[in-house]
């Protein structure tokens, strides 16, 4: 494996991006859940924490392009999961109707795509 350099950024850039938005939100979302209380802060938090480093490790190291598309339906069952868990906490309602579970089904998804491909030999 070697370590992918992009001037711009680009796919790398965004995952990498992504790692250290969810690591500091997750962060953030801990002392909150700890001084404010709430349940699902606390459940989106251990989420972005725990979801952080994958982000930051394909984002550094790169993969092959299935293992970075599980990244990115991670990344976007991440925010639908975790932005209707806080939108019930801080505003009492749902982000949109079916969110929640979109969102988890997503991660699940993600988490599948990416054992996938580890099977997959790419194209030289």
């Amino acid at each position: 494996m070697s370590v992918s350099h992009h001037p711009a950024g680009g796919t790398d850039g965004i995952l990498v991006f992504a790692g250290g938005l969810c690591g500091a939100a997750g962060v953030a979302l801990s002392a909150a859940a700890a001084h404010l209380g709430g349940a699902f802060v606390a459940t989106a938090a251990s989420f972005l924490l725990m979801h952080a480093p994958v982000f930051l490790a394909v984002g550094l190291l790169g993969g092959n392009r299935i293992l970075r598309i599980g990244s990115f339906v991670l990344l976007v069952g991440l925010l639908l999961f975790c932005g209707d868990l806080l939108a019930r906490d801080f505003f009492g309602s749902r982000l949109f109707p079916m969110s929640a579970p979109i969102g988890g089904s997503l991660l699940i998804g993600g988490w599948l795509v990416i054992a996938a491909s580890a099977l997959v030999r790419e194209r030289l």
